[in-house]
């Protein structure tokens, strides 16, 4: 089933036309509050912004997107915003209340899942809102993104849209690395396994395999059940994978489970998936995130 966020996103789009007449926030020095629920889409807001916006990102660093929430005061601040960006299908579980309560005060909401090539889990399991995987895919985004962002900055409308296509770029270049690094990756060990399914777009754009996840379906609320593990263990044994991988948002135990079940040597290899990093940490930003996880799948999948 689509996420009340996509639902809304036509609705959105009507909102915004109404939002000139309803009272929008400002910061304090008069620019234009733009609220965004997931770090990972903050980061990117904020690159193409620049100093013409101000961007207030509501999931801190570390955070599991399917599970977290927000304050009463940064639920009224939504409210008051000038634009809402959020990813939509699916992943802001504990936010779709909060959204839907800023576009019925008129605020316009940026759903970046509608600018997607979208895929689904499995055939009837739903949208895979972890399209941030494939940088071609965030490129769509950041496109549509700059331009909604242009809209809302005033007499700072081109330089707003200089920074979206210069950041488009490096968007472009970074597809271009991890093309190539991880197309160095031989065939048969091209096998990924997690503990939750994130890395769809990734291996749809570069040609790797999904073998699996502990925790089945889109979201880590979800648990997995004895005959998902066996399932996945026999997996792994018949692929002869050599490293498992687990995100940052979610503790490994279910991982080194799976390891300890497989009854042999299994590495296990953390990657930043669903979270920046903190501040000054590798992957602290989406470019980063993105180049260190190619190196630690390179790394783990190699020879």
């Amino acid at each position: 089933m689509r996420s009340a966020l996509i639902r809304r996103g036509a609705a959105g789009l009507a909102l915004a036309v109404v939002a000139g007449l309803t009272g929008c926030a400002s910061s304090a020095d008069g620019r234009p509050v733009v609220y965004v629920t997931t770090n990972i889409l903050g980061d990117v807001a904020a690159e193409i912004a620049g100093d013409d916006l101000e961007i207030v990102t509501l999931m801190a660093p570390g955070a599991d997107p399917h599970s977290f929430e927000v304050s009463a005061q940064q639920a009224g601040g939504m409210r008051d915003a000038e634009l809402v960006v959020a990813n939509g299908l699916g992943l802001e579980e504990g936010l779709v209340h909060q959204v839907e309560a800023a576009a019925a005060e008129g605020v316009p909401i940026f759903v970046a899942g509608e600018h997607v090539d979208v895929i689904e889990y499995a055939e009837g399991a739903g949208p895979d809102p972890h399209f941030w995987t494939d940088p071609a895919q965030m490129a769509l985004v950041a496109d549509e993104l700059g331009a909604e962002l242009a809209a809302h900055a005033g007499d700072a409308r081109d330089d707003v849209l200089a920074r979206a296509e210069a950041y488009g770029r490096s968007l472009r270049e970074l597809e271009r690395r991890m093309a190539s690094e991880l197309g160095g990756i031989p065939r048969e060990h091209r096998a990924l396994v997690t503990n939750h399914h994130v890395f769809g777009y990734l291996a749809r754009r570069f040609d790797l395999r999904v073998l699996g996840a502990a925790i089945p379906g889109g979201t880590t609320l979800a648990a997995p059940s004895p005959a998902d593990l066996r399932e996945l263990v026999t997996a792994i044994d018949e692929a002869g994978v050599q490293t498992i991988f687990a995100e940052s948002s979610q503790p490994d135990r279910l991982v080194q489970v799976l390891a300890e079940e497989a009854d042999r040597d299994v590495a296990v290899v953390e990657l930043i998936s669903e979270s920046l990093a903190p501040p000054g940490h590798p992957g602290d930003t989406y470019l980063d995130m993105m180049r260190v996880n190619t190196d630690r799948i390179v790394t783990g999948l190699g020879p």
